[in-house]
């Protein structure tokens, strides 16, 4: 019988790699985004794509009613945030949370109850390799992610019980993305004072990095978590992932 996965954050980057590899392998599979636009992918009767907001609960209830059984699902969807602490609004730090941990959160709770009751499922969480490592410029982007990787190693715990599956995909630094377009403020207008020249090199680092991750690297790492058998919590991503969990 053909397995369904919901993919959040399914236009571009991860979700999107992550909804054409599945495709590939004869899955159903749900694409949620914001603005729903089917031209994104090739045609084909094994794909829906929805409209989701993960920061509003009615759009989340309204997926819900019309999505049907699901197998597995993907919180992919996030916004990105870099740069000084000090200069980030707490508008911009609510708006972090309120997509990257609460979203997820919410999006948790609303698939529980029929995975609970089918007694099988697995749940994919996508947070960064932010969680890896100590990363200047991300203190909240990091928190956003880290308070994931918590709450997903705890979730785990009691949903296995009911036989549902928690597992978490760390992706390293991935420049094809659109992390940086993902952004609420630029980082440019988020160095005051000495900042500007604390973060040269640092931005300078990330214009050229020795490892990094491709789309493709995620989609691969989220078909290994769904497939797993071992008990696996965390799926670095990457080379640059994979380099920092062995450095640990």
């Amino acid at each position: 019988m053909t397995k369904t996965i919901l993919i959040t954050g399914a236009s571009s980057g991860y979700g999107k790699a992550t909804a054409e590899h599945f495709l590939s392998r004869g899955w159903n599979v749900l694409a949620t985004m914001r603005r729903p636009d089917p031209s994104l992918f090739a045609a084909t009767d094994r794909l829906r794509v929805l409209p989701l907001d993960v920061t509003c609960p009615d759009s989340i209830a309204s997926l819900f009613e019309s999505a049907g059984p699901i197998d597995v699902l993907v919180n992919n969807a996030g916004l990105g945030g870099v740069g000084a602490f000090e200069a980030m609004p707490m508008s911009l730090i609510r708006q972090l949370i309120e997509t990257n941990t609460i979203g997820v959160m919410a999006m948790c709770q609303a698939v529980i109850p029929q995975m609970r009751e089918r007694r099988s499922g697995t749940i994919i969480n996508v947070t960064s390799s932010v969680a890896l490592g100590a990363f200047p410029l991300a203190a909240a982007y990091t928190a956003t992610k880290q308070a994931i990787e918590g709450f997903s190693a705890s979730l785990a715990h009691e949903l296995g019980y009911f036989g549902v599956r928690v597992k978490l995909v760390e992706p390293g630094y991935a420049p094809t993305t659109r992390f940086g377009a993902n952004a609420i403020v630029p980082v440019s207008d988020l160095l005051p004072g000495g900042y500007a020249d604390f973060a040269r090199p640092i931005l300078e680092a990330f214009a050229n990095p020795s490892l990094t991750t491709t789309e493709s690297d995620v989609a691969e790492a989220i078909w290994q978590a769904v497939h797993d058998t071992d008990n696996q919590l965390r799926f670095p991503a990457g080379a640059d992932a994979v380099a920092l969990a062995q450095a640990r």
